[in-house]
């Protein structure tokens, strides 16, 4: 082997560890622009745990705990069984936003009139450790519900106290309080 031949040894061995340096550099950040790029398909999780993804963006305000509100929703199990939907009521259902599970009033105040939104809930914001009796769910099971906000009735839980005759601040009991139909005039 000559002088000039071992010289150029070294040069080789550098140079095909700045390859693969360098290849593994532009794998990396593909899988990181990869990751980023579908962060809308996986949606955002709260503190508490709730998953939420928008899959049509509302207009308008966001929904407030004491809004009346028309949905439609369909409600799985983690298997995939559907333990109930708004189609099996006769449609759109009223309800108020701050009356319903934990979960699913954390997840109505991150919408907005005409979006269509799913929504993880995890069992502790669902029906927790002891679910009602009867139902489908298992104590802390998570639930999966796809929703779309038809209506929104603003301070329908304040209109709702008023008619009953109880002052500002007091609790109502929660119960379903009729909201317009699509396309009627707000109270």
């Amino acid at each position: 082997m000559s002088v000039a031949e071992a010289a150029k040894r070294p040069e080789h061995r550098g140079r095909a560890a700045g390859i693969w340096i360098a290849l593994i550099v532009l794998v990396a950040a593909g899988i990181g622009l990869a990751w980023l790029g579908a962060s809308p398909l996986r949606g955002t999780t709260t503190e508490s745990g709730l998953r939420i993804r928008t899959l049509q963006a509302g207009e308008g305000p966001f929904i407030q705990s004491v809004d009346g509100v028309m949905v439609e929703y369909e409600g799985r199990l983690a298997d995939g069984t559907v333990f109930d939907d708004s189609a099996r009521h006769g449609g759109p259902q009223p309800m108020i936003a701050g009356q319903v599970i934990p979960g699913f009033a954390e997840a109505l105040t991150k919408m907005q009139k005409g979006g269509k939104y799913k929504i993880h809930i995890p069992g502790k914001l669902a029906y927790g450790e002891t679910p009602p009796p009867g139902s489908p769910f298992g104590p802390n099971a998570d639930l999966d519900f796809d929703v779309h906000i038809v209506q929104i009735v603003p301070n329908a839980a304040l209109m709702q106290q008023q008619q009953q005759g109880i002052p500002d601040g007091g609790q109502a009991e929660p119960q379903r309080v009729p909201v317009p139909e699509p396309g009627q005039p707000q109270p």
